[in-house]
């Protein structure tokens, strides 16, 4: 049985830790360069280890004997999956809590993987990890302040809040005062992160290959292969500095025409380190939060599109892609200079991914595609991409949540989402019946696309936030700003006048098929409306 090969696996893990605790660490300890910060790690392995093995163990137990022996398809099975999908989905919020740190980054992640795993786990992960991550104590933060800028900070700071207004998995958020009068906010490493971050790596990457090695369809080595490539840049916030000026010249030199409305906090050079960040303070809406949107005077539908429009220039026409766009890394204000008008205020640089050429225009291309209902250029892109010939409509379906028949029906609202039960039920289904296609095609894509698919589950949230739904407004954006990149692309690689007159001929043909589709779905709403 899996579920007994698993309880054998974690007496392996138990095992494995008392080596990882015994005559070996003990050696590389005393020989450290820094034998307190290795101890500290190894001493944590053993126990995450130990906790890790004993709840993936349990989750599996409570799947194979809670639902033994029971027809698939009745009422009595679905009814008892859902009760084990929750006990699961608590049971694993409760391990990323204790376990803190990266745990927290990937309950966040299984948060937006509405296509992969089951409504339950969705809930339960998108509904606590963005509001109860950890707190360090004041001290704590204190003796970050002290060993960074050489001060407390009363001294530091001429005003200096111990409670956070923000936490989150890596660090929290005080609100300062300079001695000039600035309010600013103080972004402070958890202290425990650098103690922990490597045996977090450690004991999730050892429990994903033993995941990998009883159950083969459950491959999700390529999580472990993000996690040491992005935590490192994460937990230099001088790395963080660094992205939010470079996001914000992009916008100037590449999207000028809606740079002013694209923000981010000034960062105090003078005052950052890589542990702790220094920024102006701003004061906004959560991109998520309706009731304070409106109290702005600001439009949900406006904000859906100023979000829409942003983020489909960075990922289609920057190449450089705030991946990690949740409603708590997003601040809505008016703009100042048109207060009826909303800015949006990007928060948390850390994880930003780059696009080189030929990725951003393909993927550039394969999301004209999708919007424009072309089967032929949704298959030779997603190829392109790395989806194979096998799987190009499933990744089709991931990145739109729509099944392969709804992504090429011509009619001009095939890819919204109403968000009605029946919606979901369709997604779950899938998710359920195409487990291990998805899991492949996860294992195939690159990286840089893996974290594109992230930033699309979090910007599909935030449009479902705000708009109560999926808005064919929001595909027209992503429409139009990709075909624009592939048009620029073109123009590029052409050397002849006739090869120019083509381009803008295929322009022109583009732009008026967008305007058609903008009309036809003006239409759909009046006829809505008149039959409401």
């Amino acid at each position: 049985m899996p579920a007994r090969s698993l309880f054998r696996a974690a007496a392996k893990l138990a095992a494995a830790a008392t080596v990882l605790g015994g005559g070996a660490a003990g050696a590389t300890i005393i020989t450290s360069k820094d034998p307190q910060a290795t101890l500290k790690l190894y001493s944590a392995i053993p126990v995450r280890l130990f906790r890790d093995s004993v709840t993936v163990a349990s989750i599996v137990f409570d799947y194979e004997y809670a639902l033994w022996g029971l027809p698939e398809g009745s009422s009595e099975k679905s009814k008892l999956k859902h009760e084990v999908h929750l006990r699961s989905a608590h049971k694993l919020q409760e391990l990323c809590f204790k376990n803190g740190g990266i745990y927290i980054k990937i309950g966040q992640h299984i948060g937006q993987l509405e296509y992969l795993v089951p409504e339950e786990y969705v809930k339960t992960m998108r509904e606590s990890m963005l509001n109860r991550c950890p707190v360090s104590s004041y001290d704590q933060v204190c003796e970050v302040i002290k060993k960074e800028l050489g001060g407390t900070p009363d001294e530091i700071f001429d005003e200096f809040d111990p409670a956070p207004v923000a936490s989150a998995s890596l660090a929290q958020v005080h609100v300062a005062r300079l001695h000039n009068g600035q309010k600013v906010a103080v972004k402070v490493q958890h202290t425990h992160m650098t103690d922990t971050a490597a045996a977090d790596y450690a004991t999730v990457e050892f429990i994903v290959n033993t995941l990998y090695r009883f159950f083969p369809k459950f491959d999700y080595r390529w999580l472990v292969d993000e996690v040491h490539e992005n935590l490192p840049k994460e937990l230099d916030f001088l790395v963080e500095a660094k992205n939010s000026e470079k996001c914000l010249d992009n916008f100037k030199k590449l999207s000028p025409w809606i740079a002013d409305s694209v923000y981010a906090p000034m960062v105090y050079w003078n005052l950052s380190t890589s542990k702790l960040l220094i920024m102006e303070f701003i004061d906004g809406a959560q991109v998520s939060d309706l009731k304070h949107i409106k109290e702005l005077g600001l439009q949900p539908y406006e904000v859906s599109r100023l979000v829409s429009q942003a983020f489909s220039e960075m990922i289609f026409k920057h190449g450089f892609v705030h991946c990690d766009p949740h409603a708590a890394n997003l601040l809505v204000r008016p703009l100042p200079s048109r207060k009826r008008k909303p800015q949006l205020v990007l928060l948390d640089h850390g994880l930003y991914k780059e696009l080189d050429f030929d990725t951003r225009i393909n993927y550039a291309a394969l999301w004209k595609a999708l919007v424009l209902s072309d089967a032929k250029s949704i298959k030779e892109n997603s190829v392109k991409l790395g989806a194979g010939e096998d799987l190009y409509a499933l990744f089709a379906g991931i990145l739109t949540m729509r099944p392969w028949n709804r992504v090429i029906d011509p009619a001009v609202d095939h890819l919204v989402i109403q968000g009605t039960d029946s919606d979901r039920s369709e997604l779950q289904m899938y998710a359920s019946q195409y487990f291990p296609q998805i899991s492949e095609l996860l294992r195939r894509l690159p990286r840089v696309i893996l974290l594109m698919l992230k930033t699309n589950d979090c910007l599909r949230a935030v449009n479902n936030a705000l708009l109560q739904g999926s808005s064919m407004e929001s595909f027209l954006i992503i429409g139009k700003v990709s075909s624009e990149a592939v048009i620029e692309a073109k123009l590029l690689q052409k050397r002849s006048v006739l090869g120019w007159i083509s381009v803008w001929l295929e322009e022109m043909l583009l732009e008026a098929r967008f305007l058609g589709m903008q009309l036809a779905l003006w239409l759909l709403r009046m006829r809505k409306a008149l039959t409401c």
